[in-house]
């Protein structure tokens, strides 16, 4: 081998072994982050667990008969509250109810379906991530500890070996694990989602319907002060926030 080489390959080892302590403190972050992760994904189970058709019908029923007969909007609002699965699910439905009647309440409440998709698409992002690093990590853990093992086995230094493959099967075992529980949250949050954006989409058709061309909206549609934008403490994000605490 030439000293060039010689020279090339203690470079790669060098960083290779300068890189040993990041990957162990991005795989212990990691598994923290998919623990956290984990905790949410229980919660939004349980928030769920009652969903069913009936239930969205005789929400938008409600909410319809609130708009049309008085024009009351908070009353709609809390009418929607026991289909509020999450905080911005409730804030898209406040819109919805804000927007209701109003002259470009169609345009906006398709922009705010529209943003509720990107949204939730950026929370799968997280755990989709975790989903490619975690095996990554986790052999890249088990990587770079190999080499000094080796080194210690030619020695005869029985204890750099052994705690250097324990290093290696650890990181190796965590990283899995992380790209196993992550890929689990992804595949479940991906339905998850897509039926929240079902639920929105047959409300506001519902409640589009329920101010048809030519009608007269009741007083109080449209954008008079105050009701354009939902509060930030409406009923159905208030509900959904105490559901998440």
């Amino acid at each position: 081998m030439t000293p060039f080489a010689d020279v090339e390959s203690d470079v790669v080892f060098r960083i290779a072994e300068a890189l040993e302590v990041p990957v162990l403190v991005l795989t212990i972050a990691a598994l923290a982050a998919v623990l956290l992760e984990l905790g949410g994904f229980v919660v939004e189970l349980g928030r769920r667990r009652r969903r069913d058709f009936p239930r969205l019908e005789t929400a938008a029923r409600r909410a319809r008969e609130a708009l049309l007969g008085s024009g009351d909007r908070i009353a709609a609002q809390w009418a929607l509250t026991p289909i509020a699965w999450s905080t911005p699910m409730g804030r898209t439905l406040g819109f919805i109810v804000a927007e209701w009647g109003a002259a470009d309440g169609e345009e906006k409440i398709a922009k705010a379906l529209a943003d509720f998709d990107f949204d939730a698409l950026k929370r799968l992002e997280r755990t989709r991530l975790l989903v490619r690093a975690g095996p990554a990590l986790g052999l890249m853990g088990t990587l770079i500890p190999l080499s000094p093992a080796l080194e210690g086995l030619a020695d005869g230094d029985v204890a750099t070996l052994t705690e250097n493959l324990r290093i290696a099967f650890g990181v190796t075992v965590l990283g899995l694990l992380i790209g196993a529980v992550a890929f689990g949250i992804s595949m479940v949050r991906d339905r998850l989602y897509g039926q929240d954006i079902s639920d929105l989409e047959y409300l506001a058709a519902t409640l589009t319907r329920a101010a048809p061309p030519g009608v007269a909206a009741p007083p109080g549609a449209g954008e008079p002060p105050g009701v354009a934008a939902p509060p930030a403490a409406t009923p159905l994000t208030t509900a959904a926030g105490q559901a998440s605490g």
